[in-house]
């Protein structure tokens, strides 16, 4: 069997005497979607946190393509291939959606001056091809700040998609976006990891998204690994029911 392209073991994370993250352990396997769902303050967020560089872990292991990148800083991660996105996001507000996509891959650039210089046409004709990819083509010429939060959720997937990641990092995608938008997204995750190849991990706390996208579920609770499973598995697991979904 082939090594997990993510492999956390063990992994605990506190900050001052609030554990965040307590001796979890996930697989995230090459090509696939697989989700992470637990109610507000179980540590998912730490978690992502933790295996894209933003703070050291306590203990435990974060691999990467065999590789451990624990020790890492996040721009050394993101050049193995492995990016997130964020719950709140992360564009620039006063460039127009091409000009986002544009300016977010600067490894492609010689200098900080190159950054505001015309870019090659390949380039662009790519920032394009990406932005009719997530439905936002035809307002590829408006300014980001004016677009609709859902829109702007789009723009920082397809600014993701730019960098050509290995894997990648969903934090609530369809957090704030309009419910008439949110089966057009499901469909381009989808797309984007069986056309380019690209491996999601997704937190998520709109459980018909998960279900539907996700193929292998985590759920978190008080820190710690409570289940796993797939979704029909997660669905009917009585200790999920009673820590995430309500049970009465």
């Amino acid at each position: 069997m082939s090594q997990p392209l993510i492999a956390v073991e063990k992994v605990s994370k506190s900050f001052g005497g609030v554990r965040a993250n307590s001796a979890v352990s996930i697989t995230v396997e090459e090509g696939k979607i697989t989700g992470l769902i637990g109610p507000n303050g179980s540590g998912k967020t730490t978690l992502f946190n933790s295996i894209v560089g933003y703070h050291p872990i306590d203990s435990g292991s974060i691999k990467f393509e065999g590789r451990e990148i624990s020790k890492l800083l996040v721009p050394q991660i993101a050049r193995l291939g492995l990016l997130r996105t964020f719950q709140q996001t992360r564009i620039y507000a006063e460039m127009d959606c091409v000009q986002n996509m544009l300016i977010s891959v600067p490894h492609r650039n010689a200098t900080l001056t190159d950054m505001f210089r015309a870019y090659p046409a390949e380039l662009q004709d790519e920032a394009e091809h990406l932005l009719e990819f997530v439905g936002l083509y035809q307002k590829r010429h408006l300014i980001s700040g004016d677009l609709s939060f859902g829109q702007q959720k789009l723009l920082e997937f397809a600014m993701a998609l730019m960098n050509k990641p290995k894997v990648l990092l969903l934090d609530e995608p369809t957090a704030g976006i309009n419910p008439t938008l949110i089966n057009g997204l499901i469909d381009r995750l989808k797309r984007a990891n069986q056309e380019f190849g690209i491996t999601l991990f997704v937190i998520e706390h709109n459980m018909r998204v998960v279900m539907n996208l996700a193929e292998n579920i985590y759920c978190l609770a008080h820190g710690e690994l409570l289940a796993e499973g797939h979704p029909e598995e997660i669905q009917n697991d009585q200790r999920v029911i009673d820590a995430y979904l309500g049970a009465h």
